[in-house]
């Protein structure tokens, strides 16, 4: 019997496609995921691969995404963006169904605006959670639920590796979507709360990799979080950087079954 594998995966707006050439790259390793915990984008690629997606199918979805198709402008109050597309197309891409039928065990991961703390979705309607999870401060209407006001799970947990540590994994797989651009181009209101928010995680995920047993960080350094023109340079991205990594993975899970 092996180890439970728990893979933590970041937000990073349009970069959170890496995720899908993660997934791609550990399933043809062969290395199984037990637990995943995501926030914003990691949330979304999270649940969808639970729901039954495999890497290759999500790749087609993710080339085939058009912001038009999910996107409800409002007039500003809390957001400029309602929402209610995201949250009815993820319903029906999970089936209506709810955290506790994913496989594997998954957490969405959202951040508590009036408590100001991470809050960790594990039973429940999908859509709703995911919804909360991508809810980017001043660009997406925060979600209610249970009369609590959530937003973007980055805002919190950018890279939620104690969330699946705490699911009961043995061995935990993060991935930082992040990028700190030292000379950004600011050209919109995303950009200035996209950046803003890197700033404020800059520091803190120095210690999620000390918590993690293995940390990948693709290279994006020239992908915007508001790209998503290139979403299949980004996938090829996640798989490319994961690649380099699953020896090590293997090897750690082999150490792990001789302790």
């Amino acid at each position: 019997m092996g180890p439970k594998i728990g893979l933590a995966l970041g937000s990073g707006g349009s970069r959170g496609f890496a995720h899908i050439g993660v997934l791609k790259a550990l399933k043809n390793a062969g290395i199984k995921v037990d637990y995943i915990a995501g926030s914003s984008m990691g949330a979304l690629v999270g649940v969808l691969y639970a729901a039954g997606y495999t890497p290759d199918i999500l790749e087609k979805m993710a080339l085939q995404f058009r912001r038009k198709f999910f996107l409800d402008f409002t007039v500003p109050k809390m957001g400029f963006i309602k929402g209610d597309k995201i949250r009815q197309v993820i319903g029906t891409l999970v089936n209506n169904r709810t955290l506790e039928q994913l496989d594997p065990k998954t957490a969405v991961v959202a951040t508590d605006l009036m408590k100001g703390e991470r809050a960790v979705f594990t039973r429940g309607d999908i859509s709703i959670a995911v919804r909360a999870s991508i809810a980017i401060p001043g660009i997406v209407i925060p979600q209610e639920i249970n009369r609590r006001i959530y937003v973007d799970g980055g805002v919190a947990d950018r890279v939620p590796v104690s969330v699946v540590k705490e699911m009961g994994a043995d061995i935990i797989i993060a991935v930082d979507v992040s990028y700190f651009d030292t000379e950004p181009q600011i050209t919109s209101i995303y950009d200035v709360i996209m950046q803003s928010m890197d700033i404020m995680e800059k520091e803190m995920i120095r210690y999620r990799e000390i918590e993690s047993d293995v940390m990948i960080r693709p290279i994006l350094s020239h992908i915007k979080s508001t790209q998503f023109t290139n979403v299949k340079d980004i996938i090829q991205n996640g798989e490319t950087e994961t690649l380099k990594f699953t020896e090590i993975i293997c090897r750690k899970i082999e150490e792990w079954k001789e302790s």
